[in-house]
C-alpha cells in the first residue's frame, strides 16, 4: 500500500517537473534547497544520501549542458524525485520527526533502480571529467 502511494506521490511530482527542463535559474534554485534539506538530514538519509548526491550532480550538468546523454523522461523523473524530496507534505511529513524523511528515501532509491543503466552511465562520465591529469 504505501509503496503504491510513494509512486503516485513521486509521478505528481513528476509532471510539475517540466518546468525545470529548460529553466536553469529554476533548476538552481530547486537544487539549493534540495542540498540545504539533504545536508540537514545526511545522518537520517543512511545510503540515499549518496544516491541523492548523484542526482543532484546530473540535473546540475544536464542543466548547464555539460551532460545530455539522458533522456528527457529521465530528467523529468530525477527531478520529480527531488520536488517530492523538498516538498514537507508528502506521504509521511517532514515534520514527523525520525520519520519524515524515509519515504524522501524511499522515493530515492526507487527512483535510481527505474533509472540505473543511465545512472551507471552518468556515474562513468562524472569520473572521466573530474579525474586529475595527475591520475
Amino acid at each position: 500500500m504505501i509503496d503504491s502511494k510513494i509512486d503516485f506521490e513521486a509521478k505528481k511530482h513528476q509532471e510539475g517537473a517540466h518546468g525545470y527542463l529548460d529553466n536553469p535559474k529554476k533548476t538552481e534554485g530547486l537544487l539549493k534547497k534540495a542540498i540545504l534539506k539533504a545536508k540537514n538530514n545526511k545522518g537520517t538519509l543512511g545510503e540515499s544520501w549518496e544516491k541523492l548526491q548523484l542526482f543532484f550532480d546530473l540535473v546540475q550538468a544536464y542543466s548547464k549542458g555539460e551532460y545530455r546523454n539522458v533522456s528527457p523522461a529521465t530528467i523529468l523523473t530525477i527531478i520529480g524525485a527531488i520536488l517530492y524530496f523538498v516538498s514537507p507534505l508528502d506521504v509521511v511529513p517532514d515534520f514527523l520527526v525520525g520519520l519524515g524523511i524515509l519515504d524522501d528515501a524511499a522515493v530515492i532509491t526507487f527512483t535510481l533502480k527505474k533509472l540505473s543503466v543511465e545512472i551507471d552511465e552518468f556515474k562513468v562520465w562524472k569520473k572521466t571529467v573530474t579525474k586529475s591529469p595527475l591520475d
